[in-house]
């Protein structure tokens, strides 16, 4: 029976409410965009009502009448107060910052309260979502509040928000009122780092004057530290940065005169026999490798192809490619 009731109001939920796509800006709930009716104990209180009438009726009781009426008219007021409670509430949507795939992805929601009354215990879920957890927000009267629903990320790619539900009981639980809201908004889902992914594919460039050892005349750069380099050629500027304890990578200085270590993060240098998704998996665990290390690195992939660089605007970029990479 629980189950069967749960299956038609998740069809008269569909059939009252139906959205056509996302909803840019901020909305407001509306009359039409609000609906109200008896919770569980909303019915227990109106078969009580009938018994009560009809037993007043039976014996001819005034103050039976009396009690009936007054208690009726308490519900009509809770009717009032539960469809007041989520009526005309402006909602804007909020940050939904990139997240790696596997990790939970963050929505903030605005709710916007823009009448002289303050509202109470507002929940809010991702409707139809498996696993979604409710969340229970007030908003103060000429105030705003802010709520954040986190659904898990399976693919890497867009995510887009899935429908919000709004619903609400307050203040004697007596109706249920709810709305919808599909908001205009999605999230970033970078790739996985690869767990145990191979070195950072250093290349070596030789100079045009030089080749074999390295100099020791003018510095050119820094590459990562290979056994058998002397301690006194350790980039311990760079070194200072980052602590090898916690998987940072030791740097040796480069010096004019012989090979220069390149650092290429190329798609077509892997296998084709490698698998799509491990070969982004391991692209981005060399990006966050590099920008660890302060590395400049090139980035290939497709049609994209990108000087040697690094910082934020760099590894953002690299990472949205890999994300967004539909191989053709």
């Amino acid at each position: 029976m629980t189950i069967e009731r749960t299956r038609i109001g998740t069809l008269i939920d569909r059939w009252l409410y139906r959205l056509a796509g996302p909803e840019t800006g901020e909305i407001v709930l509306s009359q039409r965009r609000v609906f109200i009716v008896p919770s569980g104990a909303g019915w227990g209180f109106a078969t009580m009502l009938v018994l009560l009438f009809t037993g007043s009726v039976n014996y001819n009781l005034n103050l039976g009448f009396a009690f009936t009426f007054l208690i009726a008219s308490c519900a009509v007021v809770d009717m009032h107060l539960t469809f007041r409670n989520l009526a005309y509430l402006h909602l804007a949507p909020g940050r939904a910052p990139a997240i790696f795939c596997g990790d939970m992805a963050s929505f903030e929601l605005q709710l916007i309260n823009r009448r002289k009354h303050d509202r109470y215990a507002i929940w809010m879920d991702f409707y139809g979502h498996a696993g979604a957890v409710a969340q229970a927000v007030d908003v103060a009267a000429l105030g705003t509040s802010k709520i954040t629903l986190g659904v898990a990320s399976v693919t890497r790619g867009w995510l887009p928000a899935p429908r919000v539900r709004l619903v609400t009981r307050f203040p004697l639980g007596l109706l249920r009122a709810w709305s919808y809201w599909q908001p205009d908004m999605r999230v970033l889902v970078y790739p996985h780092p690869e767990q145990g992914a191979p070195p950072l594919p250093l290349v070596a460039n030789h100079a045009a004057h030089g080749i074999g050892m390295a100099g020791s005349d003018d510095f050119a750069g820094i590459r990562a530290y290979r056994p058998g380099d002397p301690m006194q050629q350790l980039a311990w500027r760079q070194i200072a940065r980052i602590d090898p304890a916690l998987g940072g990578m030791l740097l040796t200085k480069q010096f004019e005169g012989g090979a220069v270590s390149e650092l290429v993060i190329d798609f077509a240098a892997f296998p084709r026999v490698m698998d799509l998704e491990l070969k982004l998996s391991r692209m981005t665990r060399w990006v966050l490798d590099a920008e660890a290390s302060r590395l400049p690195y090139a980035f290939r992939l497709g049609a994209l192809n990108l000087p040697s660089a690094h910082g934020p605007a760099q590894q953002a970029a690299c990472l949205q490619a890999l994300a967004e990479f539909a191989p053709a």
